[in-house]
């Protein structure tokens, strides 16, 4: 990816659910990378093994008309999943 540049991105959640009861609320997040959760990424396109220098990455979410984002929640009523 290239600075500036702006990509659409689609993140599959697979089997990921939830039941969402009244007064309850959730929260999106978006980063880079969360080590030590998960591999760390050095932001470099290269081999994030062996590199040990990092490029802090700038993660902007953009949401106007030109640039919309959306977050969509499947509803699966009760008694409906298989």
């Amino acid at each position: 990816m290239g600075p500036g540049e702006v990509y659409e991105i689609e993140v599959d959640l697979s089997v990921t659910s939830n039941t969402f009861l009244p007064g309850h609320a959730f929260r999106l997040e978006i980063a880079s990378s969360n080590f030590p959760d998960h591999d760390r990424n050095m932001n470099t396109g290269g081999d994030n093994v062996h590199e040990t220098e990092y490029v802090q990455a700038v993660n902007t979410i953009h949401h106007k008309a030109e640039h919309p984002s959306r977050l969509i929640l499947p509803i699966v009523p009760r008694g409906k999943a298989d």
